[in-house]
C-alpha cells in the first residue's frame, strides 16, 4: 500500500497495476476454463418455463412459415417477468465477475431478485434504461500476449439475455442446417462431427478459414440493417445499436480508470464514432489508437 494521493485513494506503482490487471486476467482466465464445457450445458439445461417456451415456439412458426414477415410489438415480450426472470436464470448460470458498478449477482440476490428485475422491467417500461460502460481485462494468450475480455454489468446482461430468448427464434428459423456457431444446441463440435461424417461419405477436401477480429470489427449500419429485416418494431433495433454502442472502460498502469467515450471538445474528424463509444468488446480505444491525443486531453484535463 502506498502513499495516498490527492484523491484520497492510494498512489500505486505501474508495475503493481499491470501485475494485478494482469493476475486478474489469469484468474478468470482460468474460471473460464474450468467452467467451459459445463456452463453451457447447464443454462440449456434450466426448465424454460411454459409461457416462455410457448412464446419462442410461436415466433419461430411465425418466422418459418413467412420468410418475409417482419415482426412488430416485439419490445415489450423483452421485460415480461417470466422472460426477465429466465433470462436471469441463463445469466446466473453462466456465472461472471461484476461489470463496472461492483454489482455481484450474491448482491443482488441477498437484496431480493423479484425487486431487481422490478426495476430492471420499469426501467423498460418507461423507456429510460440505458446500458452502462463494459468492464475491459485482458486475459493472458497461449502465445504470450494478451486478448481483451469485455464484462458489461449483470443488469446489462440480463436484459441482453431477454432481447436473444425473443429475438433468437426469429431469426433461427433463417438460417441454414450446416450453420453451427451461436445457436442454441450447436457447437464448433457439431460441425466437426459433422464434416467427418462428410469426409467418411465421400468428400476429401475441407477448407479451415477464419475471420480475424470479427467481433471487433462487426459494420453496425449492414448488421441493424439486417435485423430491420425482420424486426419492425423501432425499440428493439434502438436497443441493439446501444448495446453496440456501450463505451469500454479500463485501467491505465497508473490504476486509473478511463472511457472511450471523450467530451465534444475532444472530437476531431479522425475521432468521428467515438464520442458514441465503439463497438463493445473491441480493441480499439482513445488510449491505444490516438495515444498521443488522449494524452493531451488528459494533461489539459489535469
Amino acid at each position: 500500500m502506498g502513499p495516498a494521493d490527492a484523491d484520497g485513494g492510494w498512489a500505486r506503482s505501474s508495475d503493481d497495476v499491470g501485475q494485478r490487471r494482469l493476475s486478474e486476467g489469469a484468474l478468470l482466465q482460468g474460471d473460464r476454463k474450468k467452467r467451459r464445457g459445463t456452463i453451457e450445458g447447464l443454462a440449456m439445461s434450466l426448465s424454460i418455463p411454459p409461457m416462455v417456451q410457448k412464446l419462442q415456439t410461436a415466433l419461430h412458426a411465425k418466422a418459418k412459415q413467412s420468410p418475409s414477415l417482419r415482426f412488430y410489438a416485439l419490445y415489450d415480450k423483452v421485460y415480461r417477468t417470466d422472460v426477465l426472470q429466465y433470462a436471469y436464470a441463463r445469466c446466473r448460470a453462466n456465472g461472471g465477475a461484476a461489470g463496472v458498478d461492483g454489482v455481484t449477482f450474491e448482491q443482488v440476490e441477498s437484496e431480493g431478485v423479484e425487486s431487481w428485475l422490478g426495476g430492471l422491467a420499469e426501467q423498460f417500461r418507461n423507456k429510460t434504461y440505458c446500458p452502462q460502460a463494459v468492464r475491459r481485462v485482458m486475459i493472458p494468450k497461449s502465445n504470450g500476449g494478451e486478448r481483451p475480455l469485455g464484462i458489461p454489468t449483470v443488469a446489462d446482461r440480463v436484459v441482453q439475455m431477454a432481447a436473444v430468448l425473443v429475438l433468437e427464434p426469429i431469426f433461427e428459423a433463417d438460417l441454414l442446417p450446416e450453420q453451427h456457431a451461436y445457436r442454441p444446441g450447436r457447437s464448433a463440435l457439431g460441425a466437426v462431427i459433422a464434416t467427418h461424417k462428410l469426409v467418411n461419405t465421400g468428400h476429401r477436401e475441407v477448407v479451415d478459414a477464419d475471420l480475424s477480429g470479427y467481433f471487433d470489427s462487426i459494420p453496425h449500419e449492414p448488421l441493424l440493417k439486417s435485423v430491420a429485416r425482420r424486426v419492425s418494431d423501432g425499440s428493439m433495433p434502438h436497443l441493439i445499436k446501444m448495446w453496440l454502442q456501450m463505451p469500454v472502460e479500463e485501467e491505465d498502469d497508473r490504476g486509473r480508470r478511463h472511457r472511450t467515450t471523450l467530451p465534444p471538445e475532444c472530437v476531431h474528424a479522425e475521432f468521428t464514432n467515438i464520442r458514441h463509444g465503439l463497438v463493445s468488446g473491441g480493441k480499439v480505444t482513445p488510449m491505444s489508437k490516438f495515444p498521443e491525443k488522449y494524452a493531451e486531453y488528459k494533461k489539459s484535463d489535469a
